[in-house]
């Protein structure tokens, strides 16, 4: 494991599941949020992130955390393994919603609210995003590939991880 993808719907916990990973592996991680998004809320370029992340695809090793779809297949074909947290909706609604108010180092600013916008990509996620996750998946199913389907899942992977 030396180049990993952390994917999942948002409020899934990426981030999180990302800088477990990072203090077990010493790998860099890099936040897809904290590059696309700057602290006013606007973004950078397409063009400017994607020569970031080929960027990034030139070092030893990474870890890169955030869905981002229309650069997911990219991605694929550069790392080793991949991490799909694919947890019931609730379950990331409410992640999304403990969040709220909390400074995060993947993003660059403080949720005051849920944003009505975002909350229904959340809903979306499992029919709009899900089918197309999987079928890249299964195209690059040479990868190292790790679905968790519940948190509890996850955290006994972190635990065990070196057992």
């Amino acid at each position: 494991m030396k180049k990993v993808i952390v994917i999942g719907c948002p409020g899934s916990g990426k981030s999180y599941f990302s800088k477990e990973l990072k203090a077990l592996t010493n790998i860099p991680l890099y936040h897809l949020d904290m590059i696309f998004h700057r602290e006013d809320g606007s973004q950078i370029s397409r063009e400017d992130f994607d020569n970031i992340l080929k960027d990034i695809f030139k070092k030893d090793e990474w870890i890169l955390d955030g869905n981002y779809q229309r650069t997911l297949e990219m991605r694929l074909k550069e790392c080793d393994t991949v991490f799909l947290l694919d947890y019931p909706t609730e379950v990331c609604i409410s992640g999304a919603n403990k969040r709220v108010g909390t400074k995060r180092d993947d993003l660059p600013w403080v949720e005051s609210e849920l944003d009505k916008d975002f909350e229904q990509k959340i809903l979306n996620f499992s029919n709009e995003k899900l089918p197309k996750i999987y079928e890249l998946l299964d195209k690059y199913k040479d990868k190292n590939i790790i679905i968790f389907k519940t948190r509890e899942d996850s955290e006994k992977y972190i635990k065990n991880f070196n057992k």
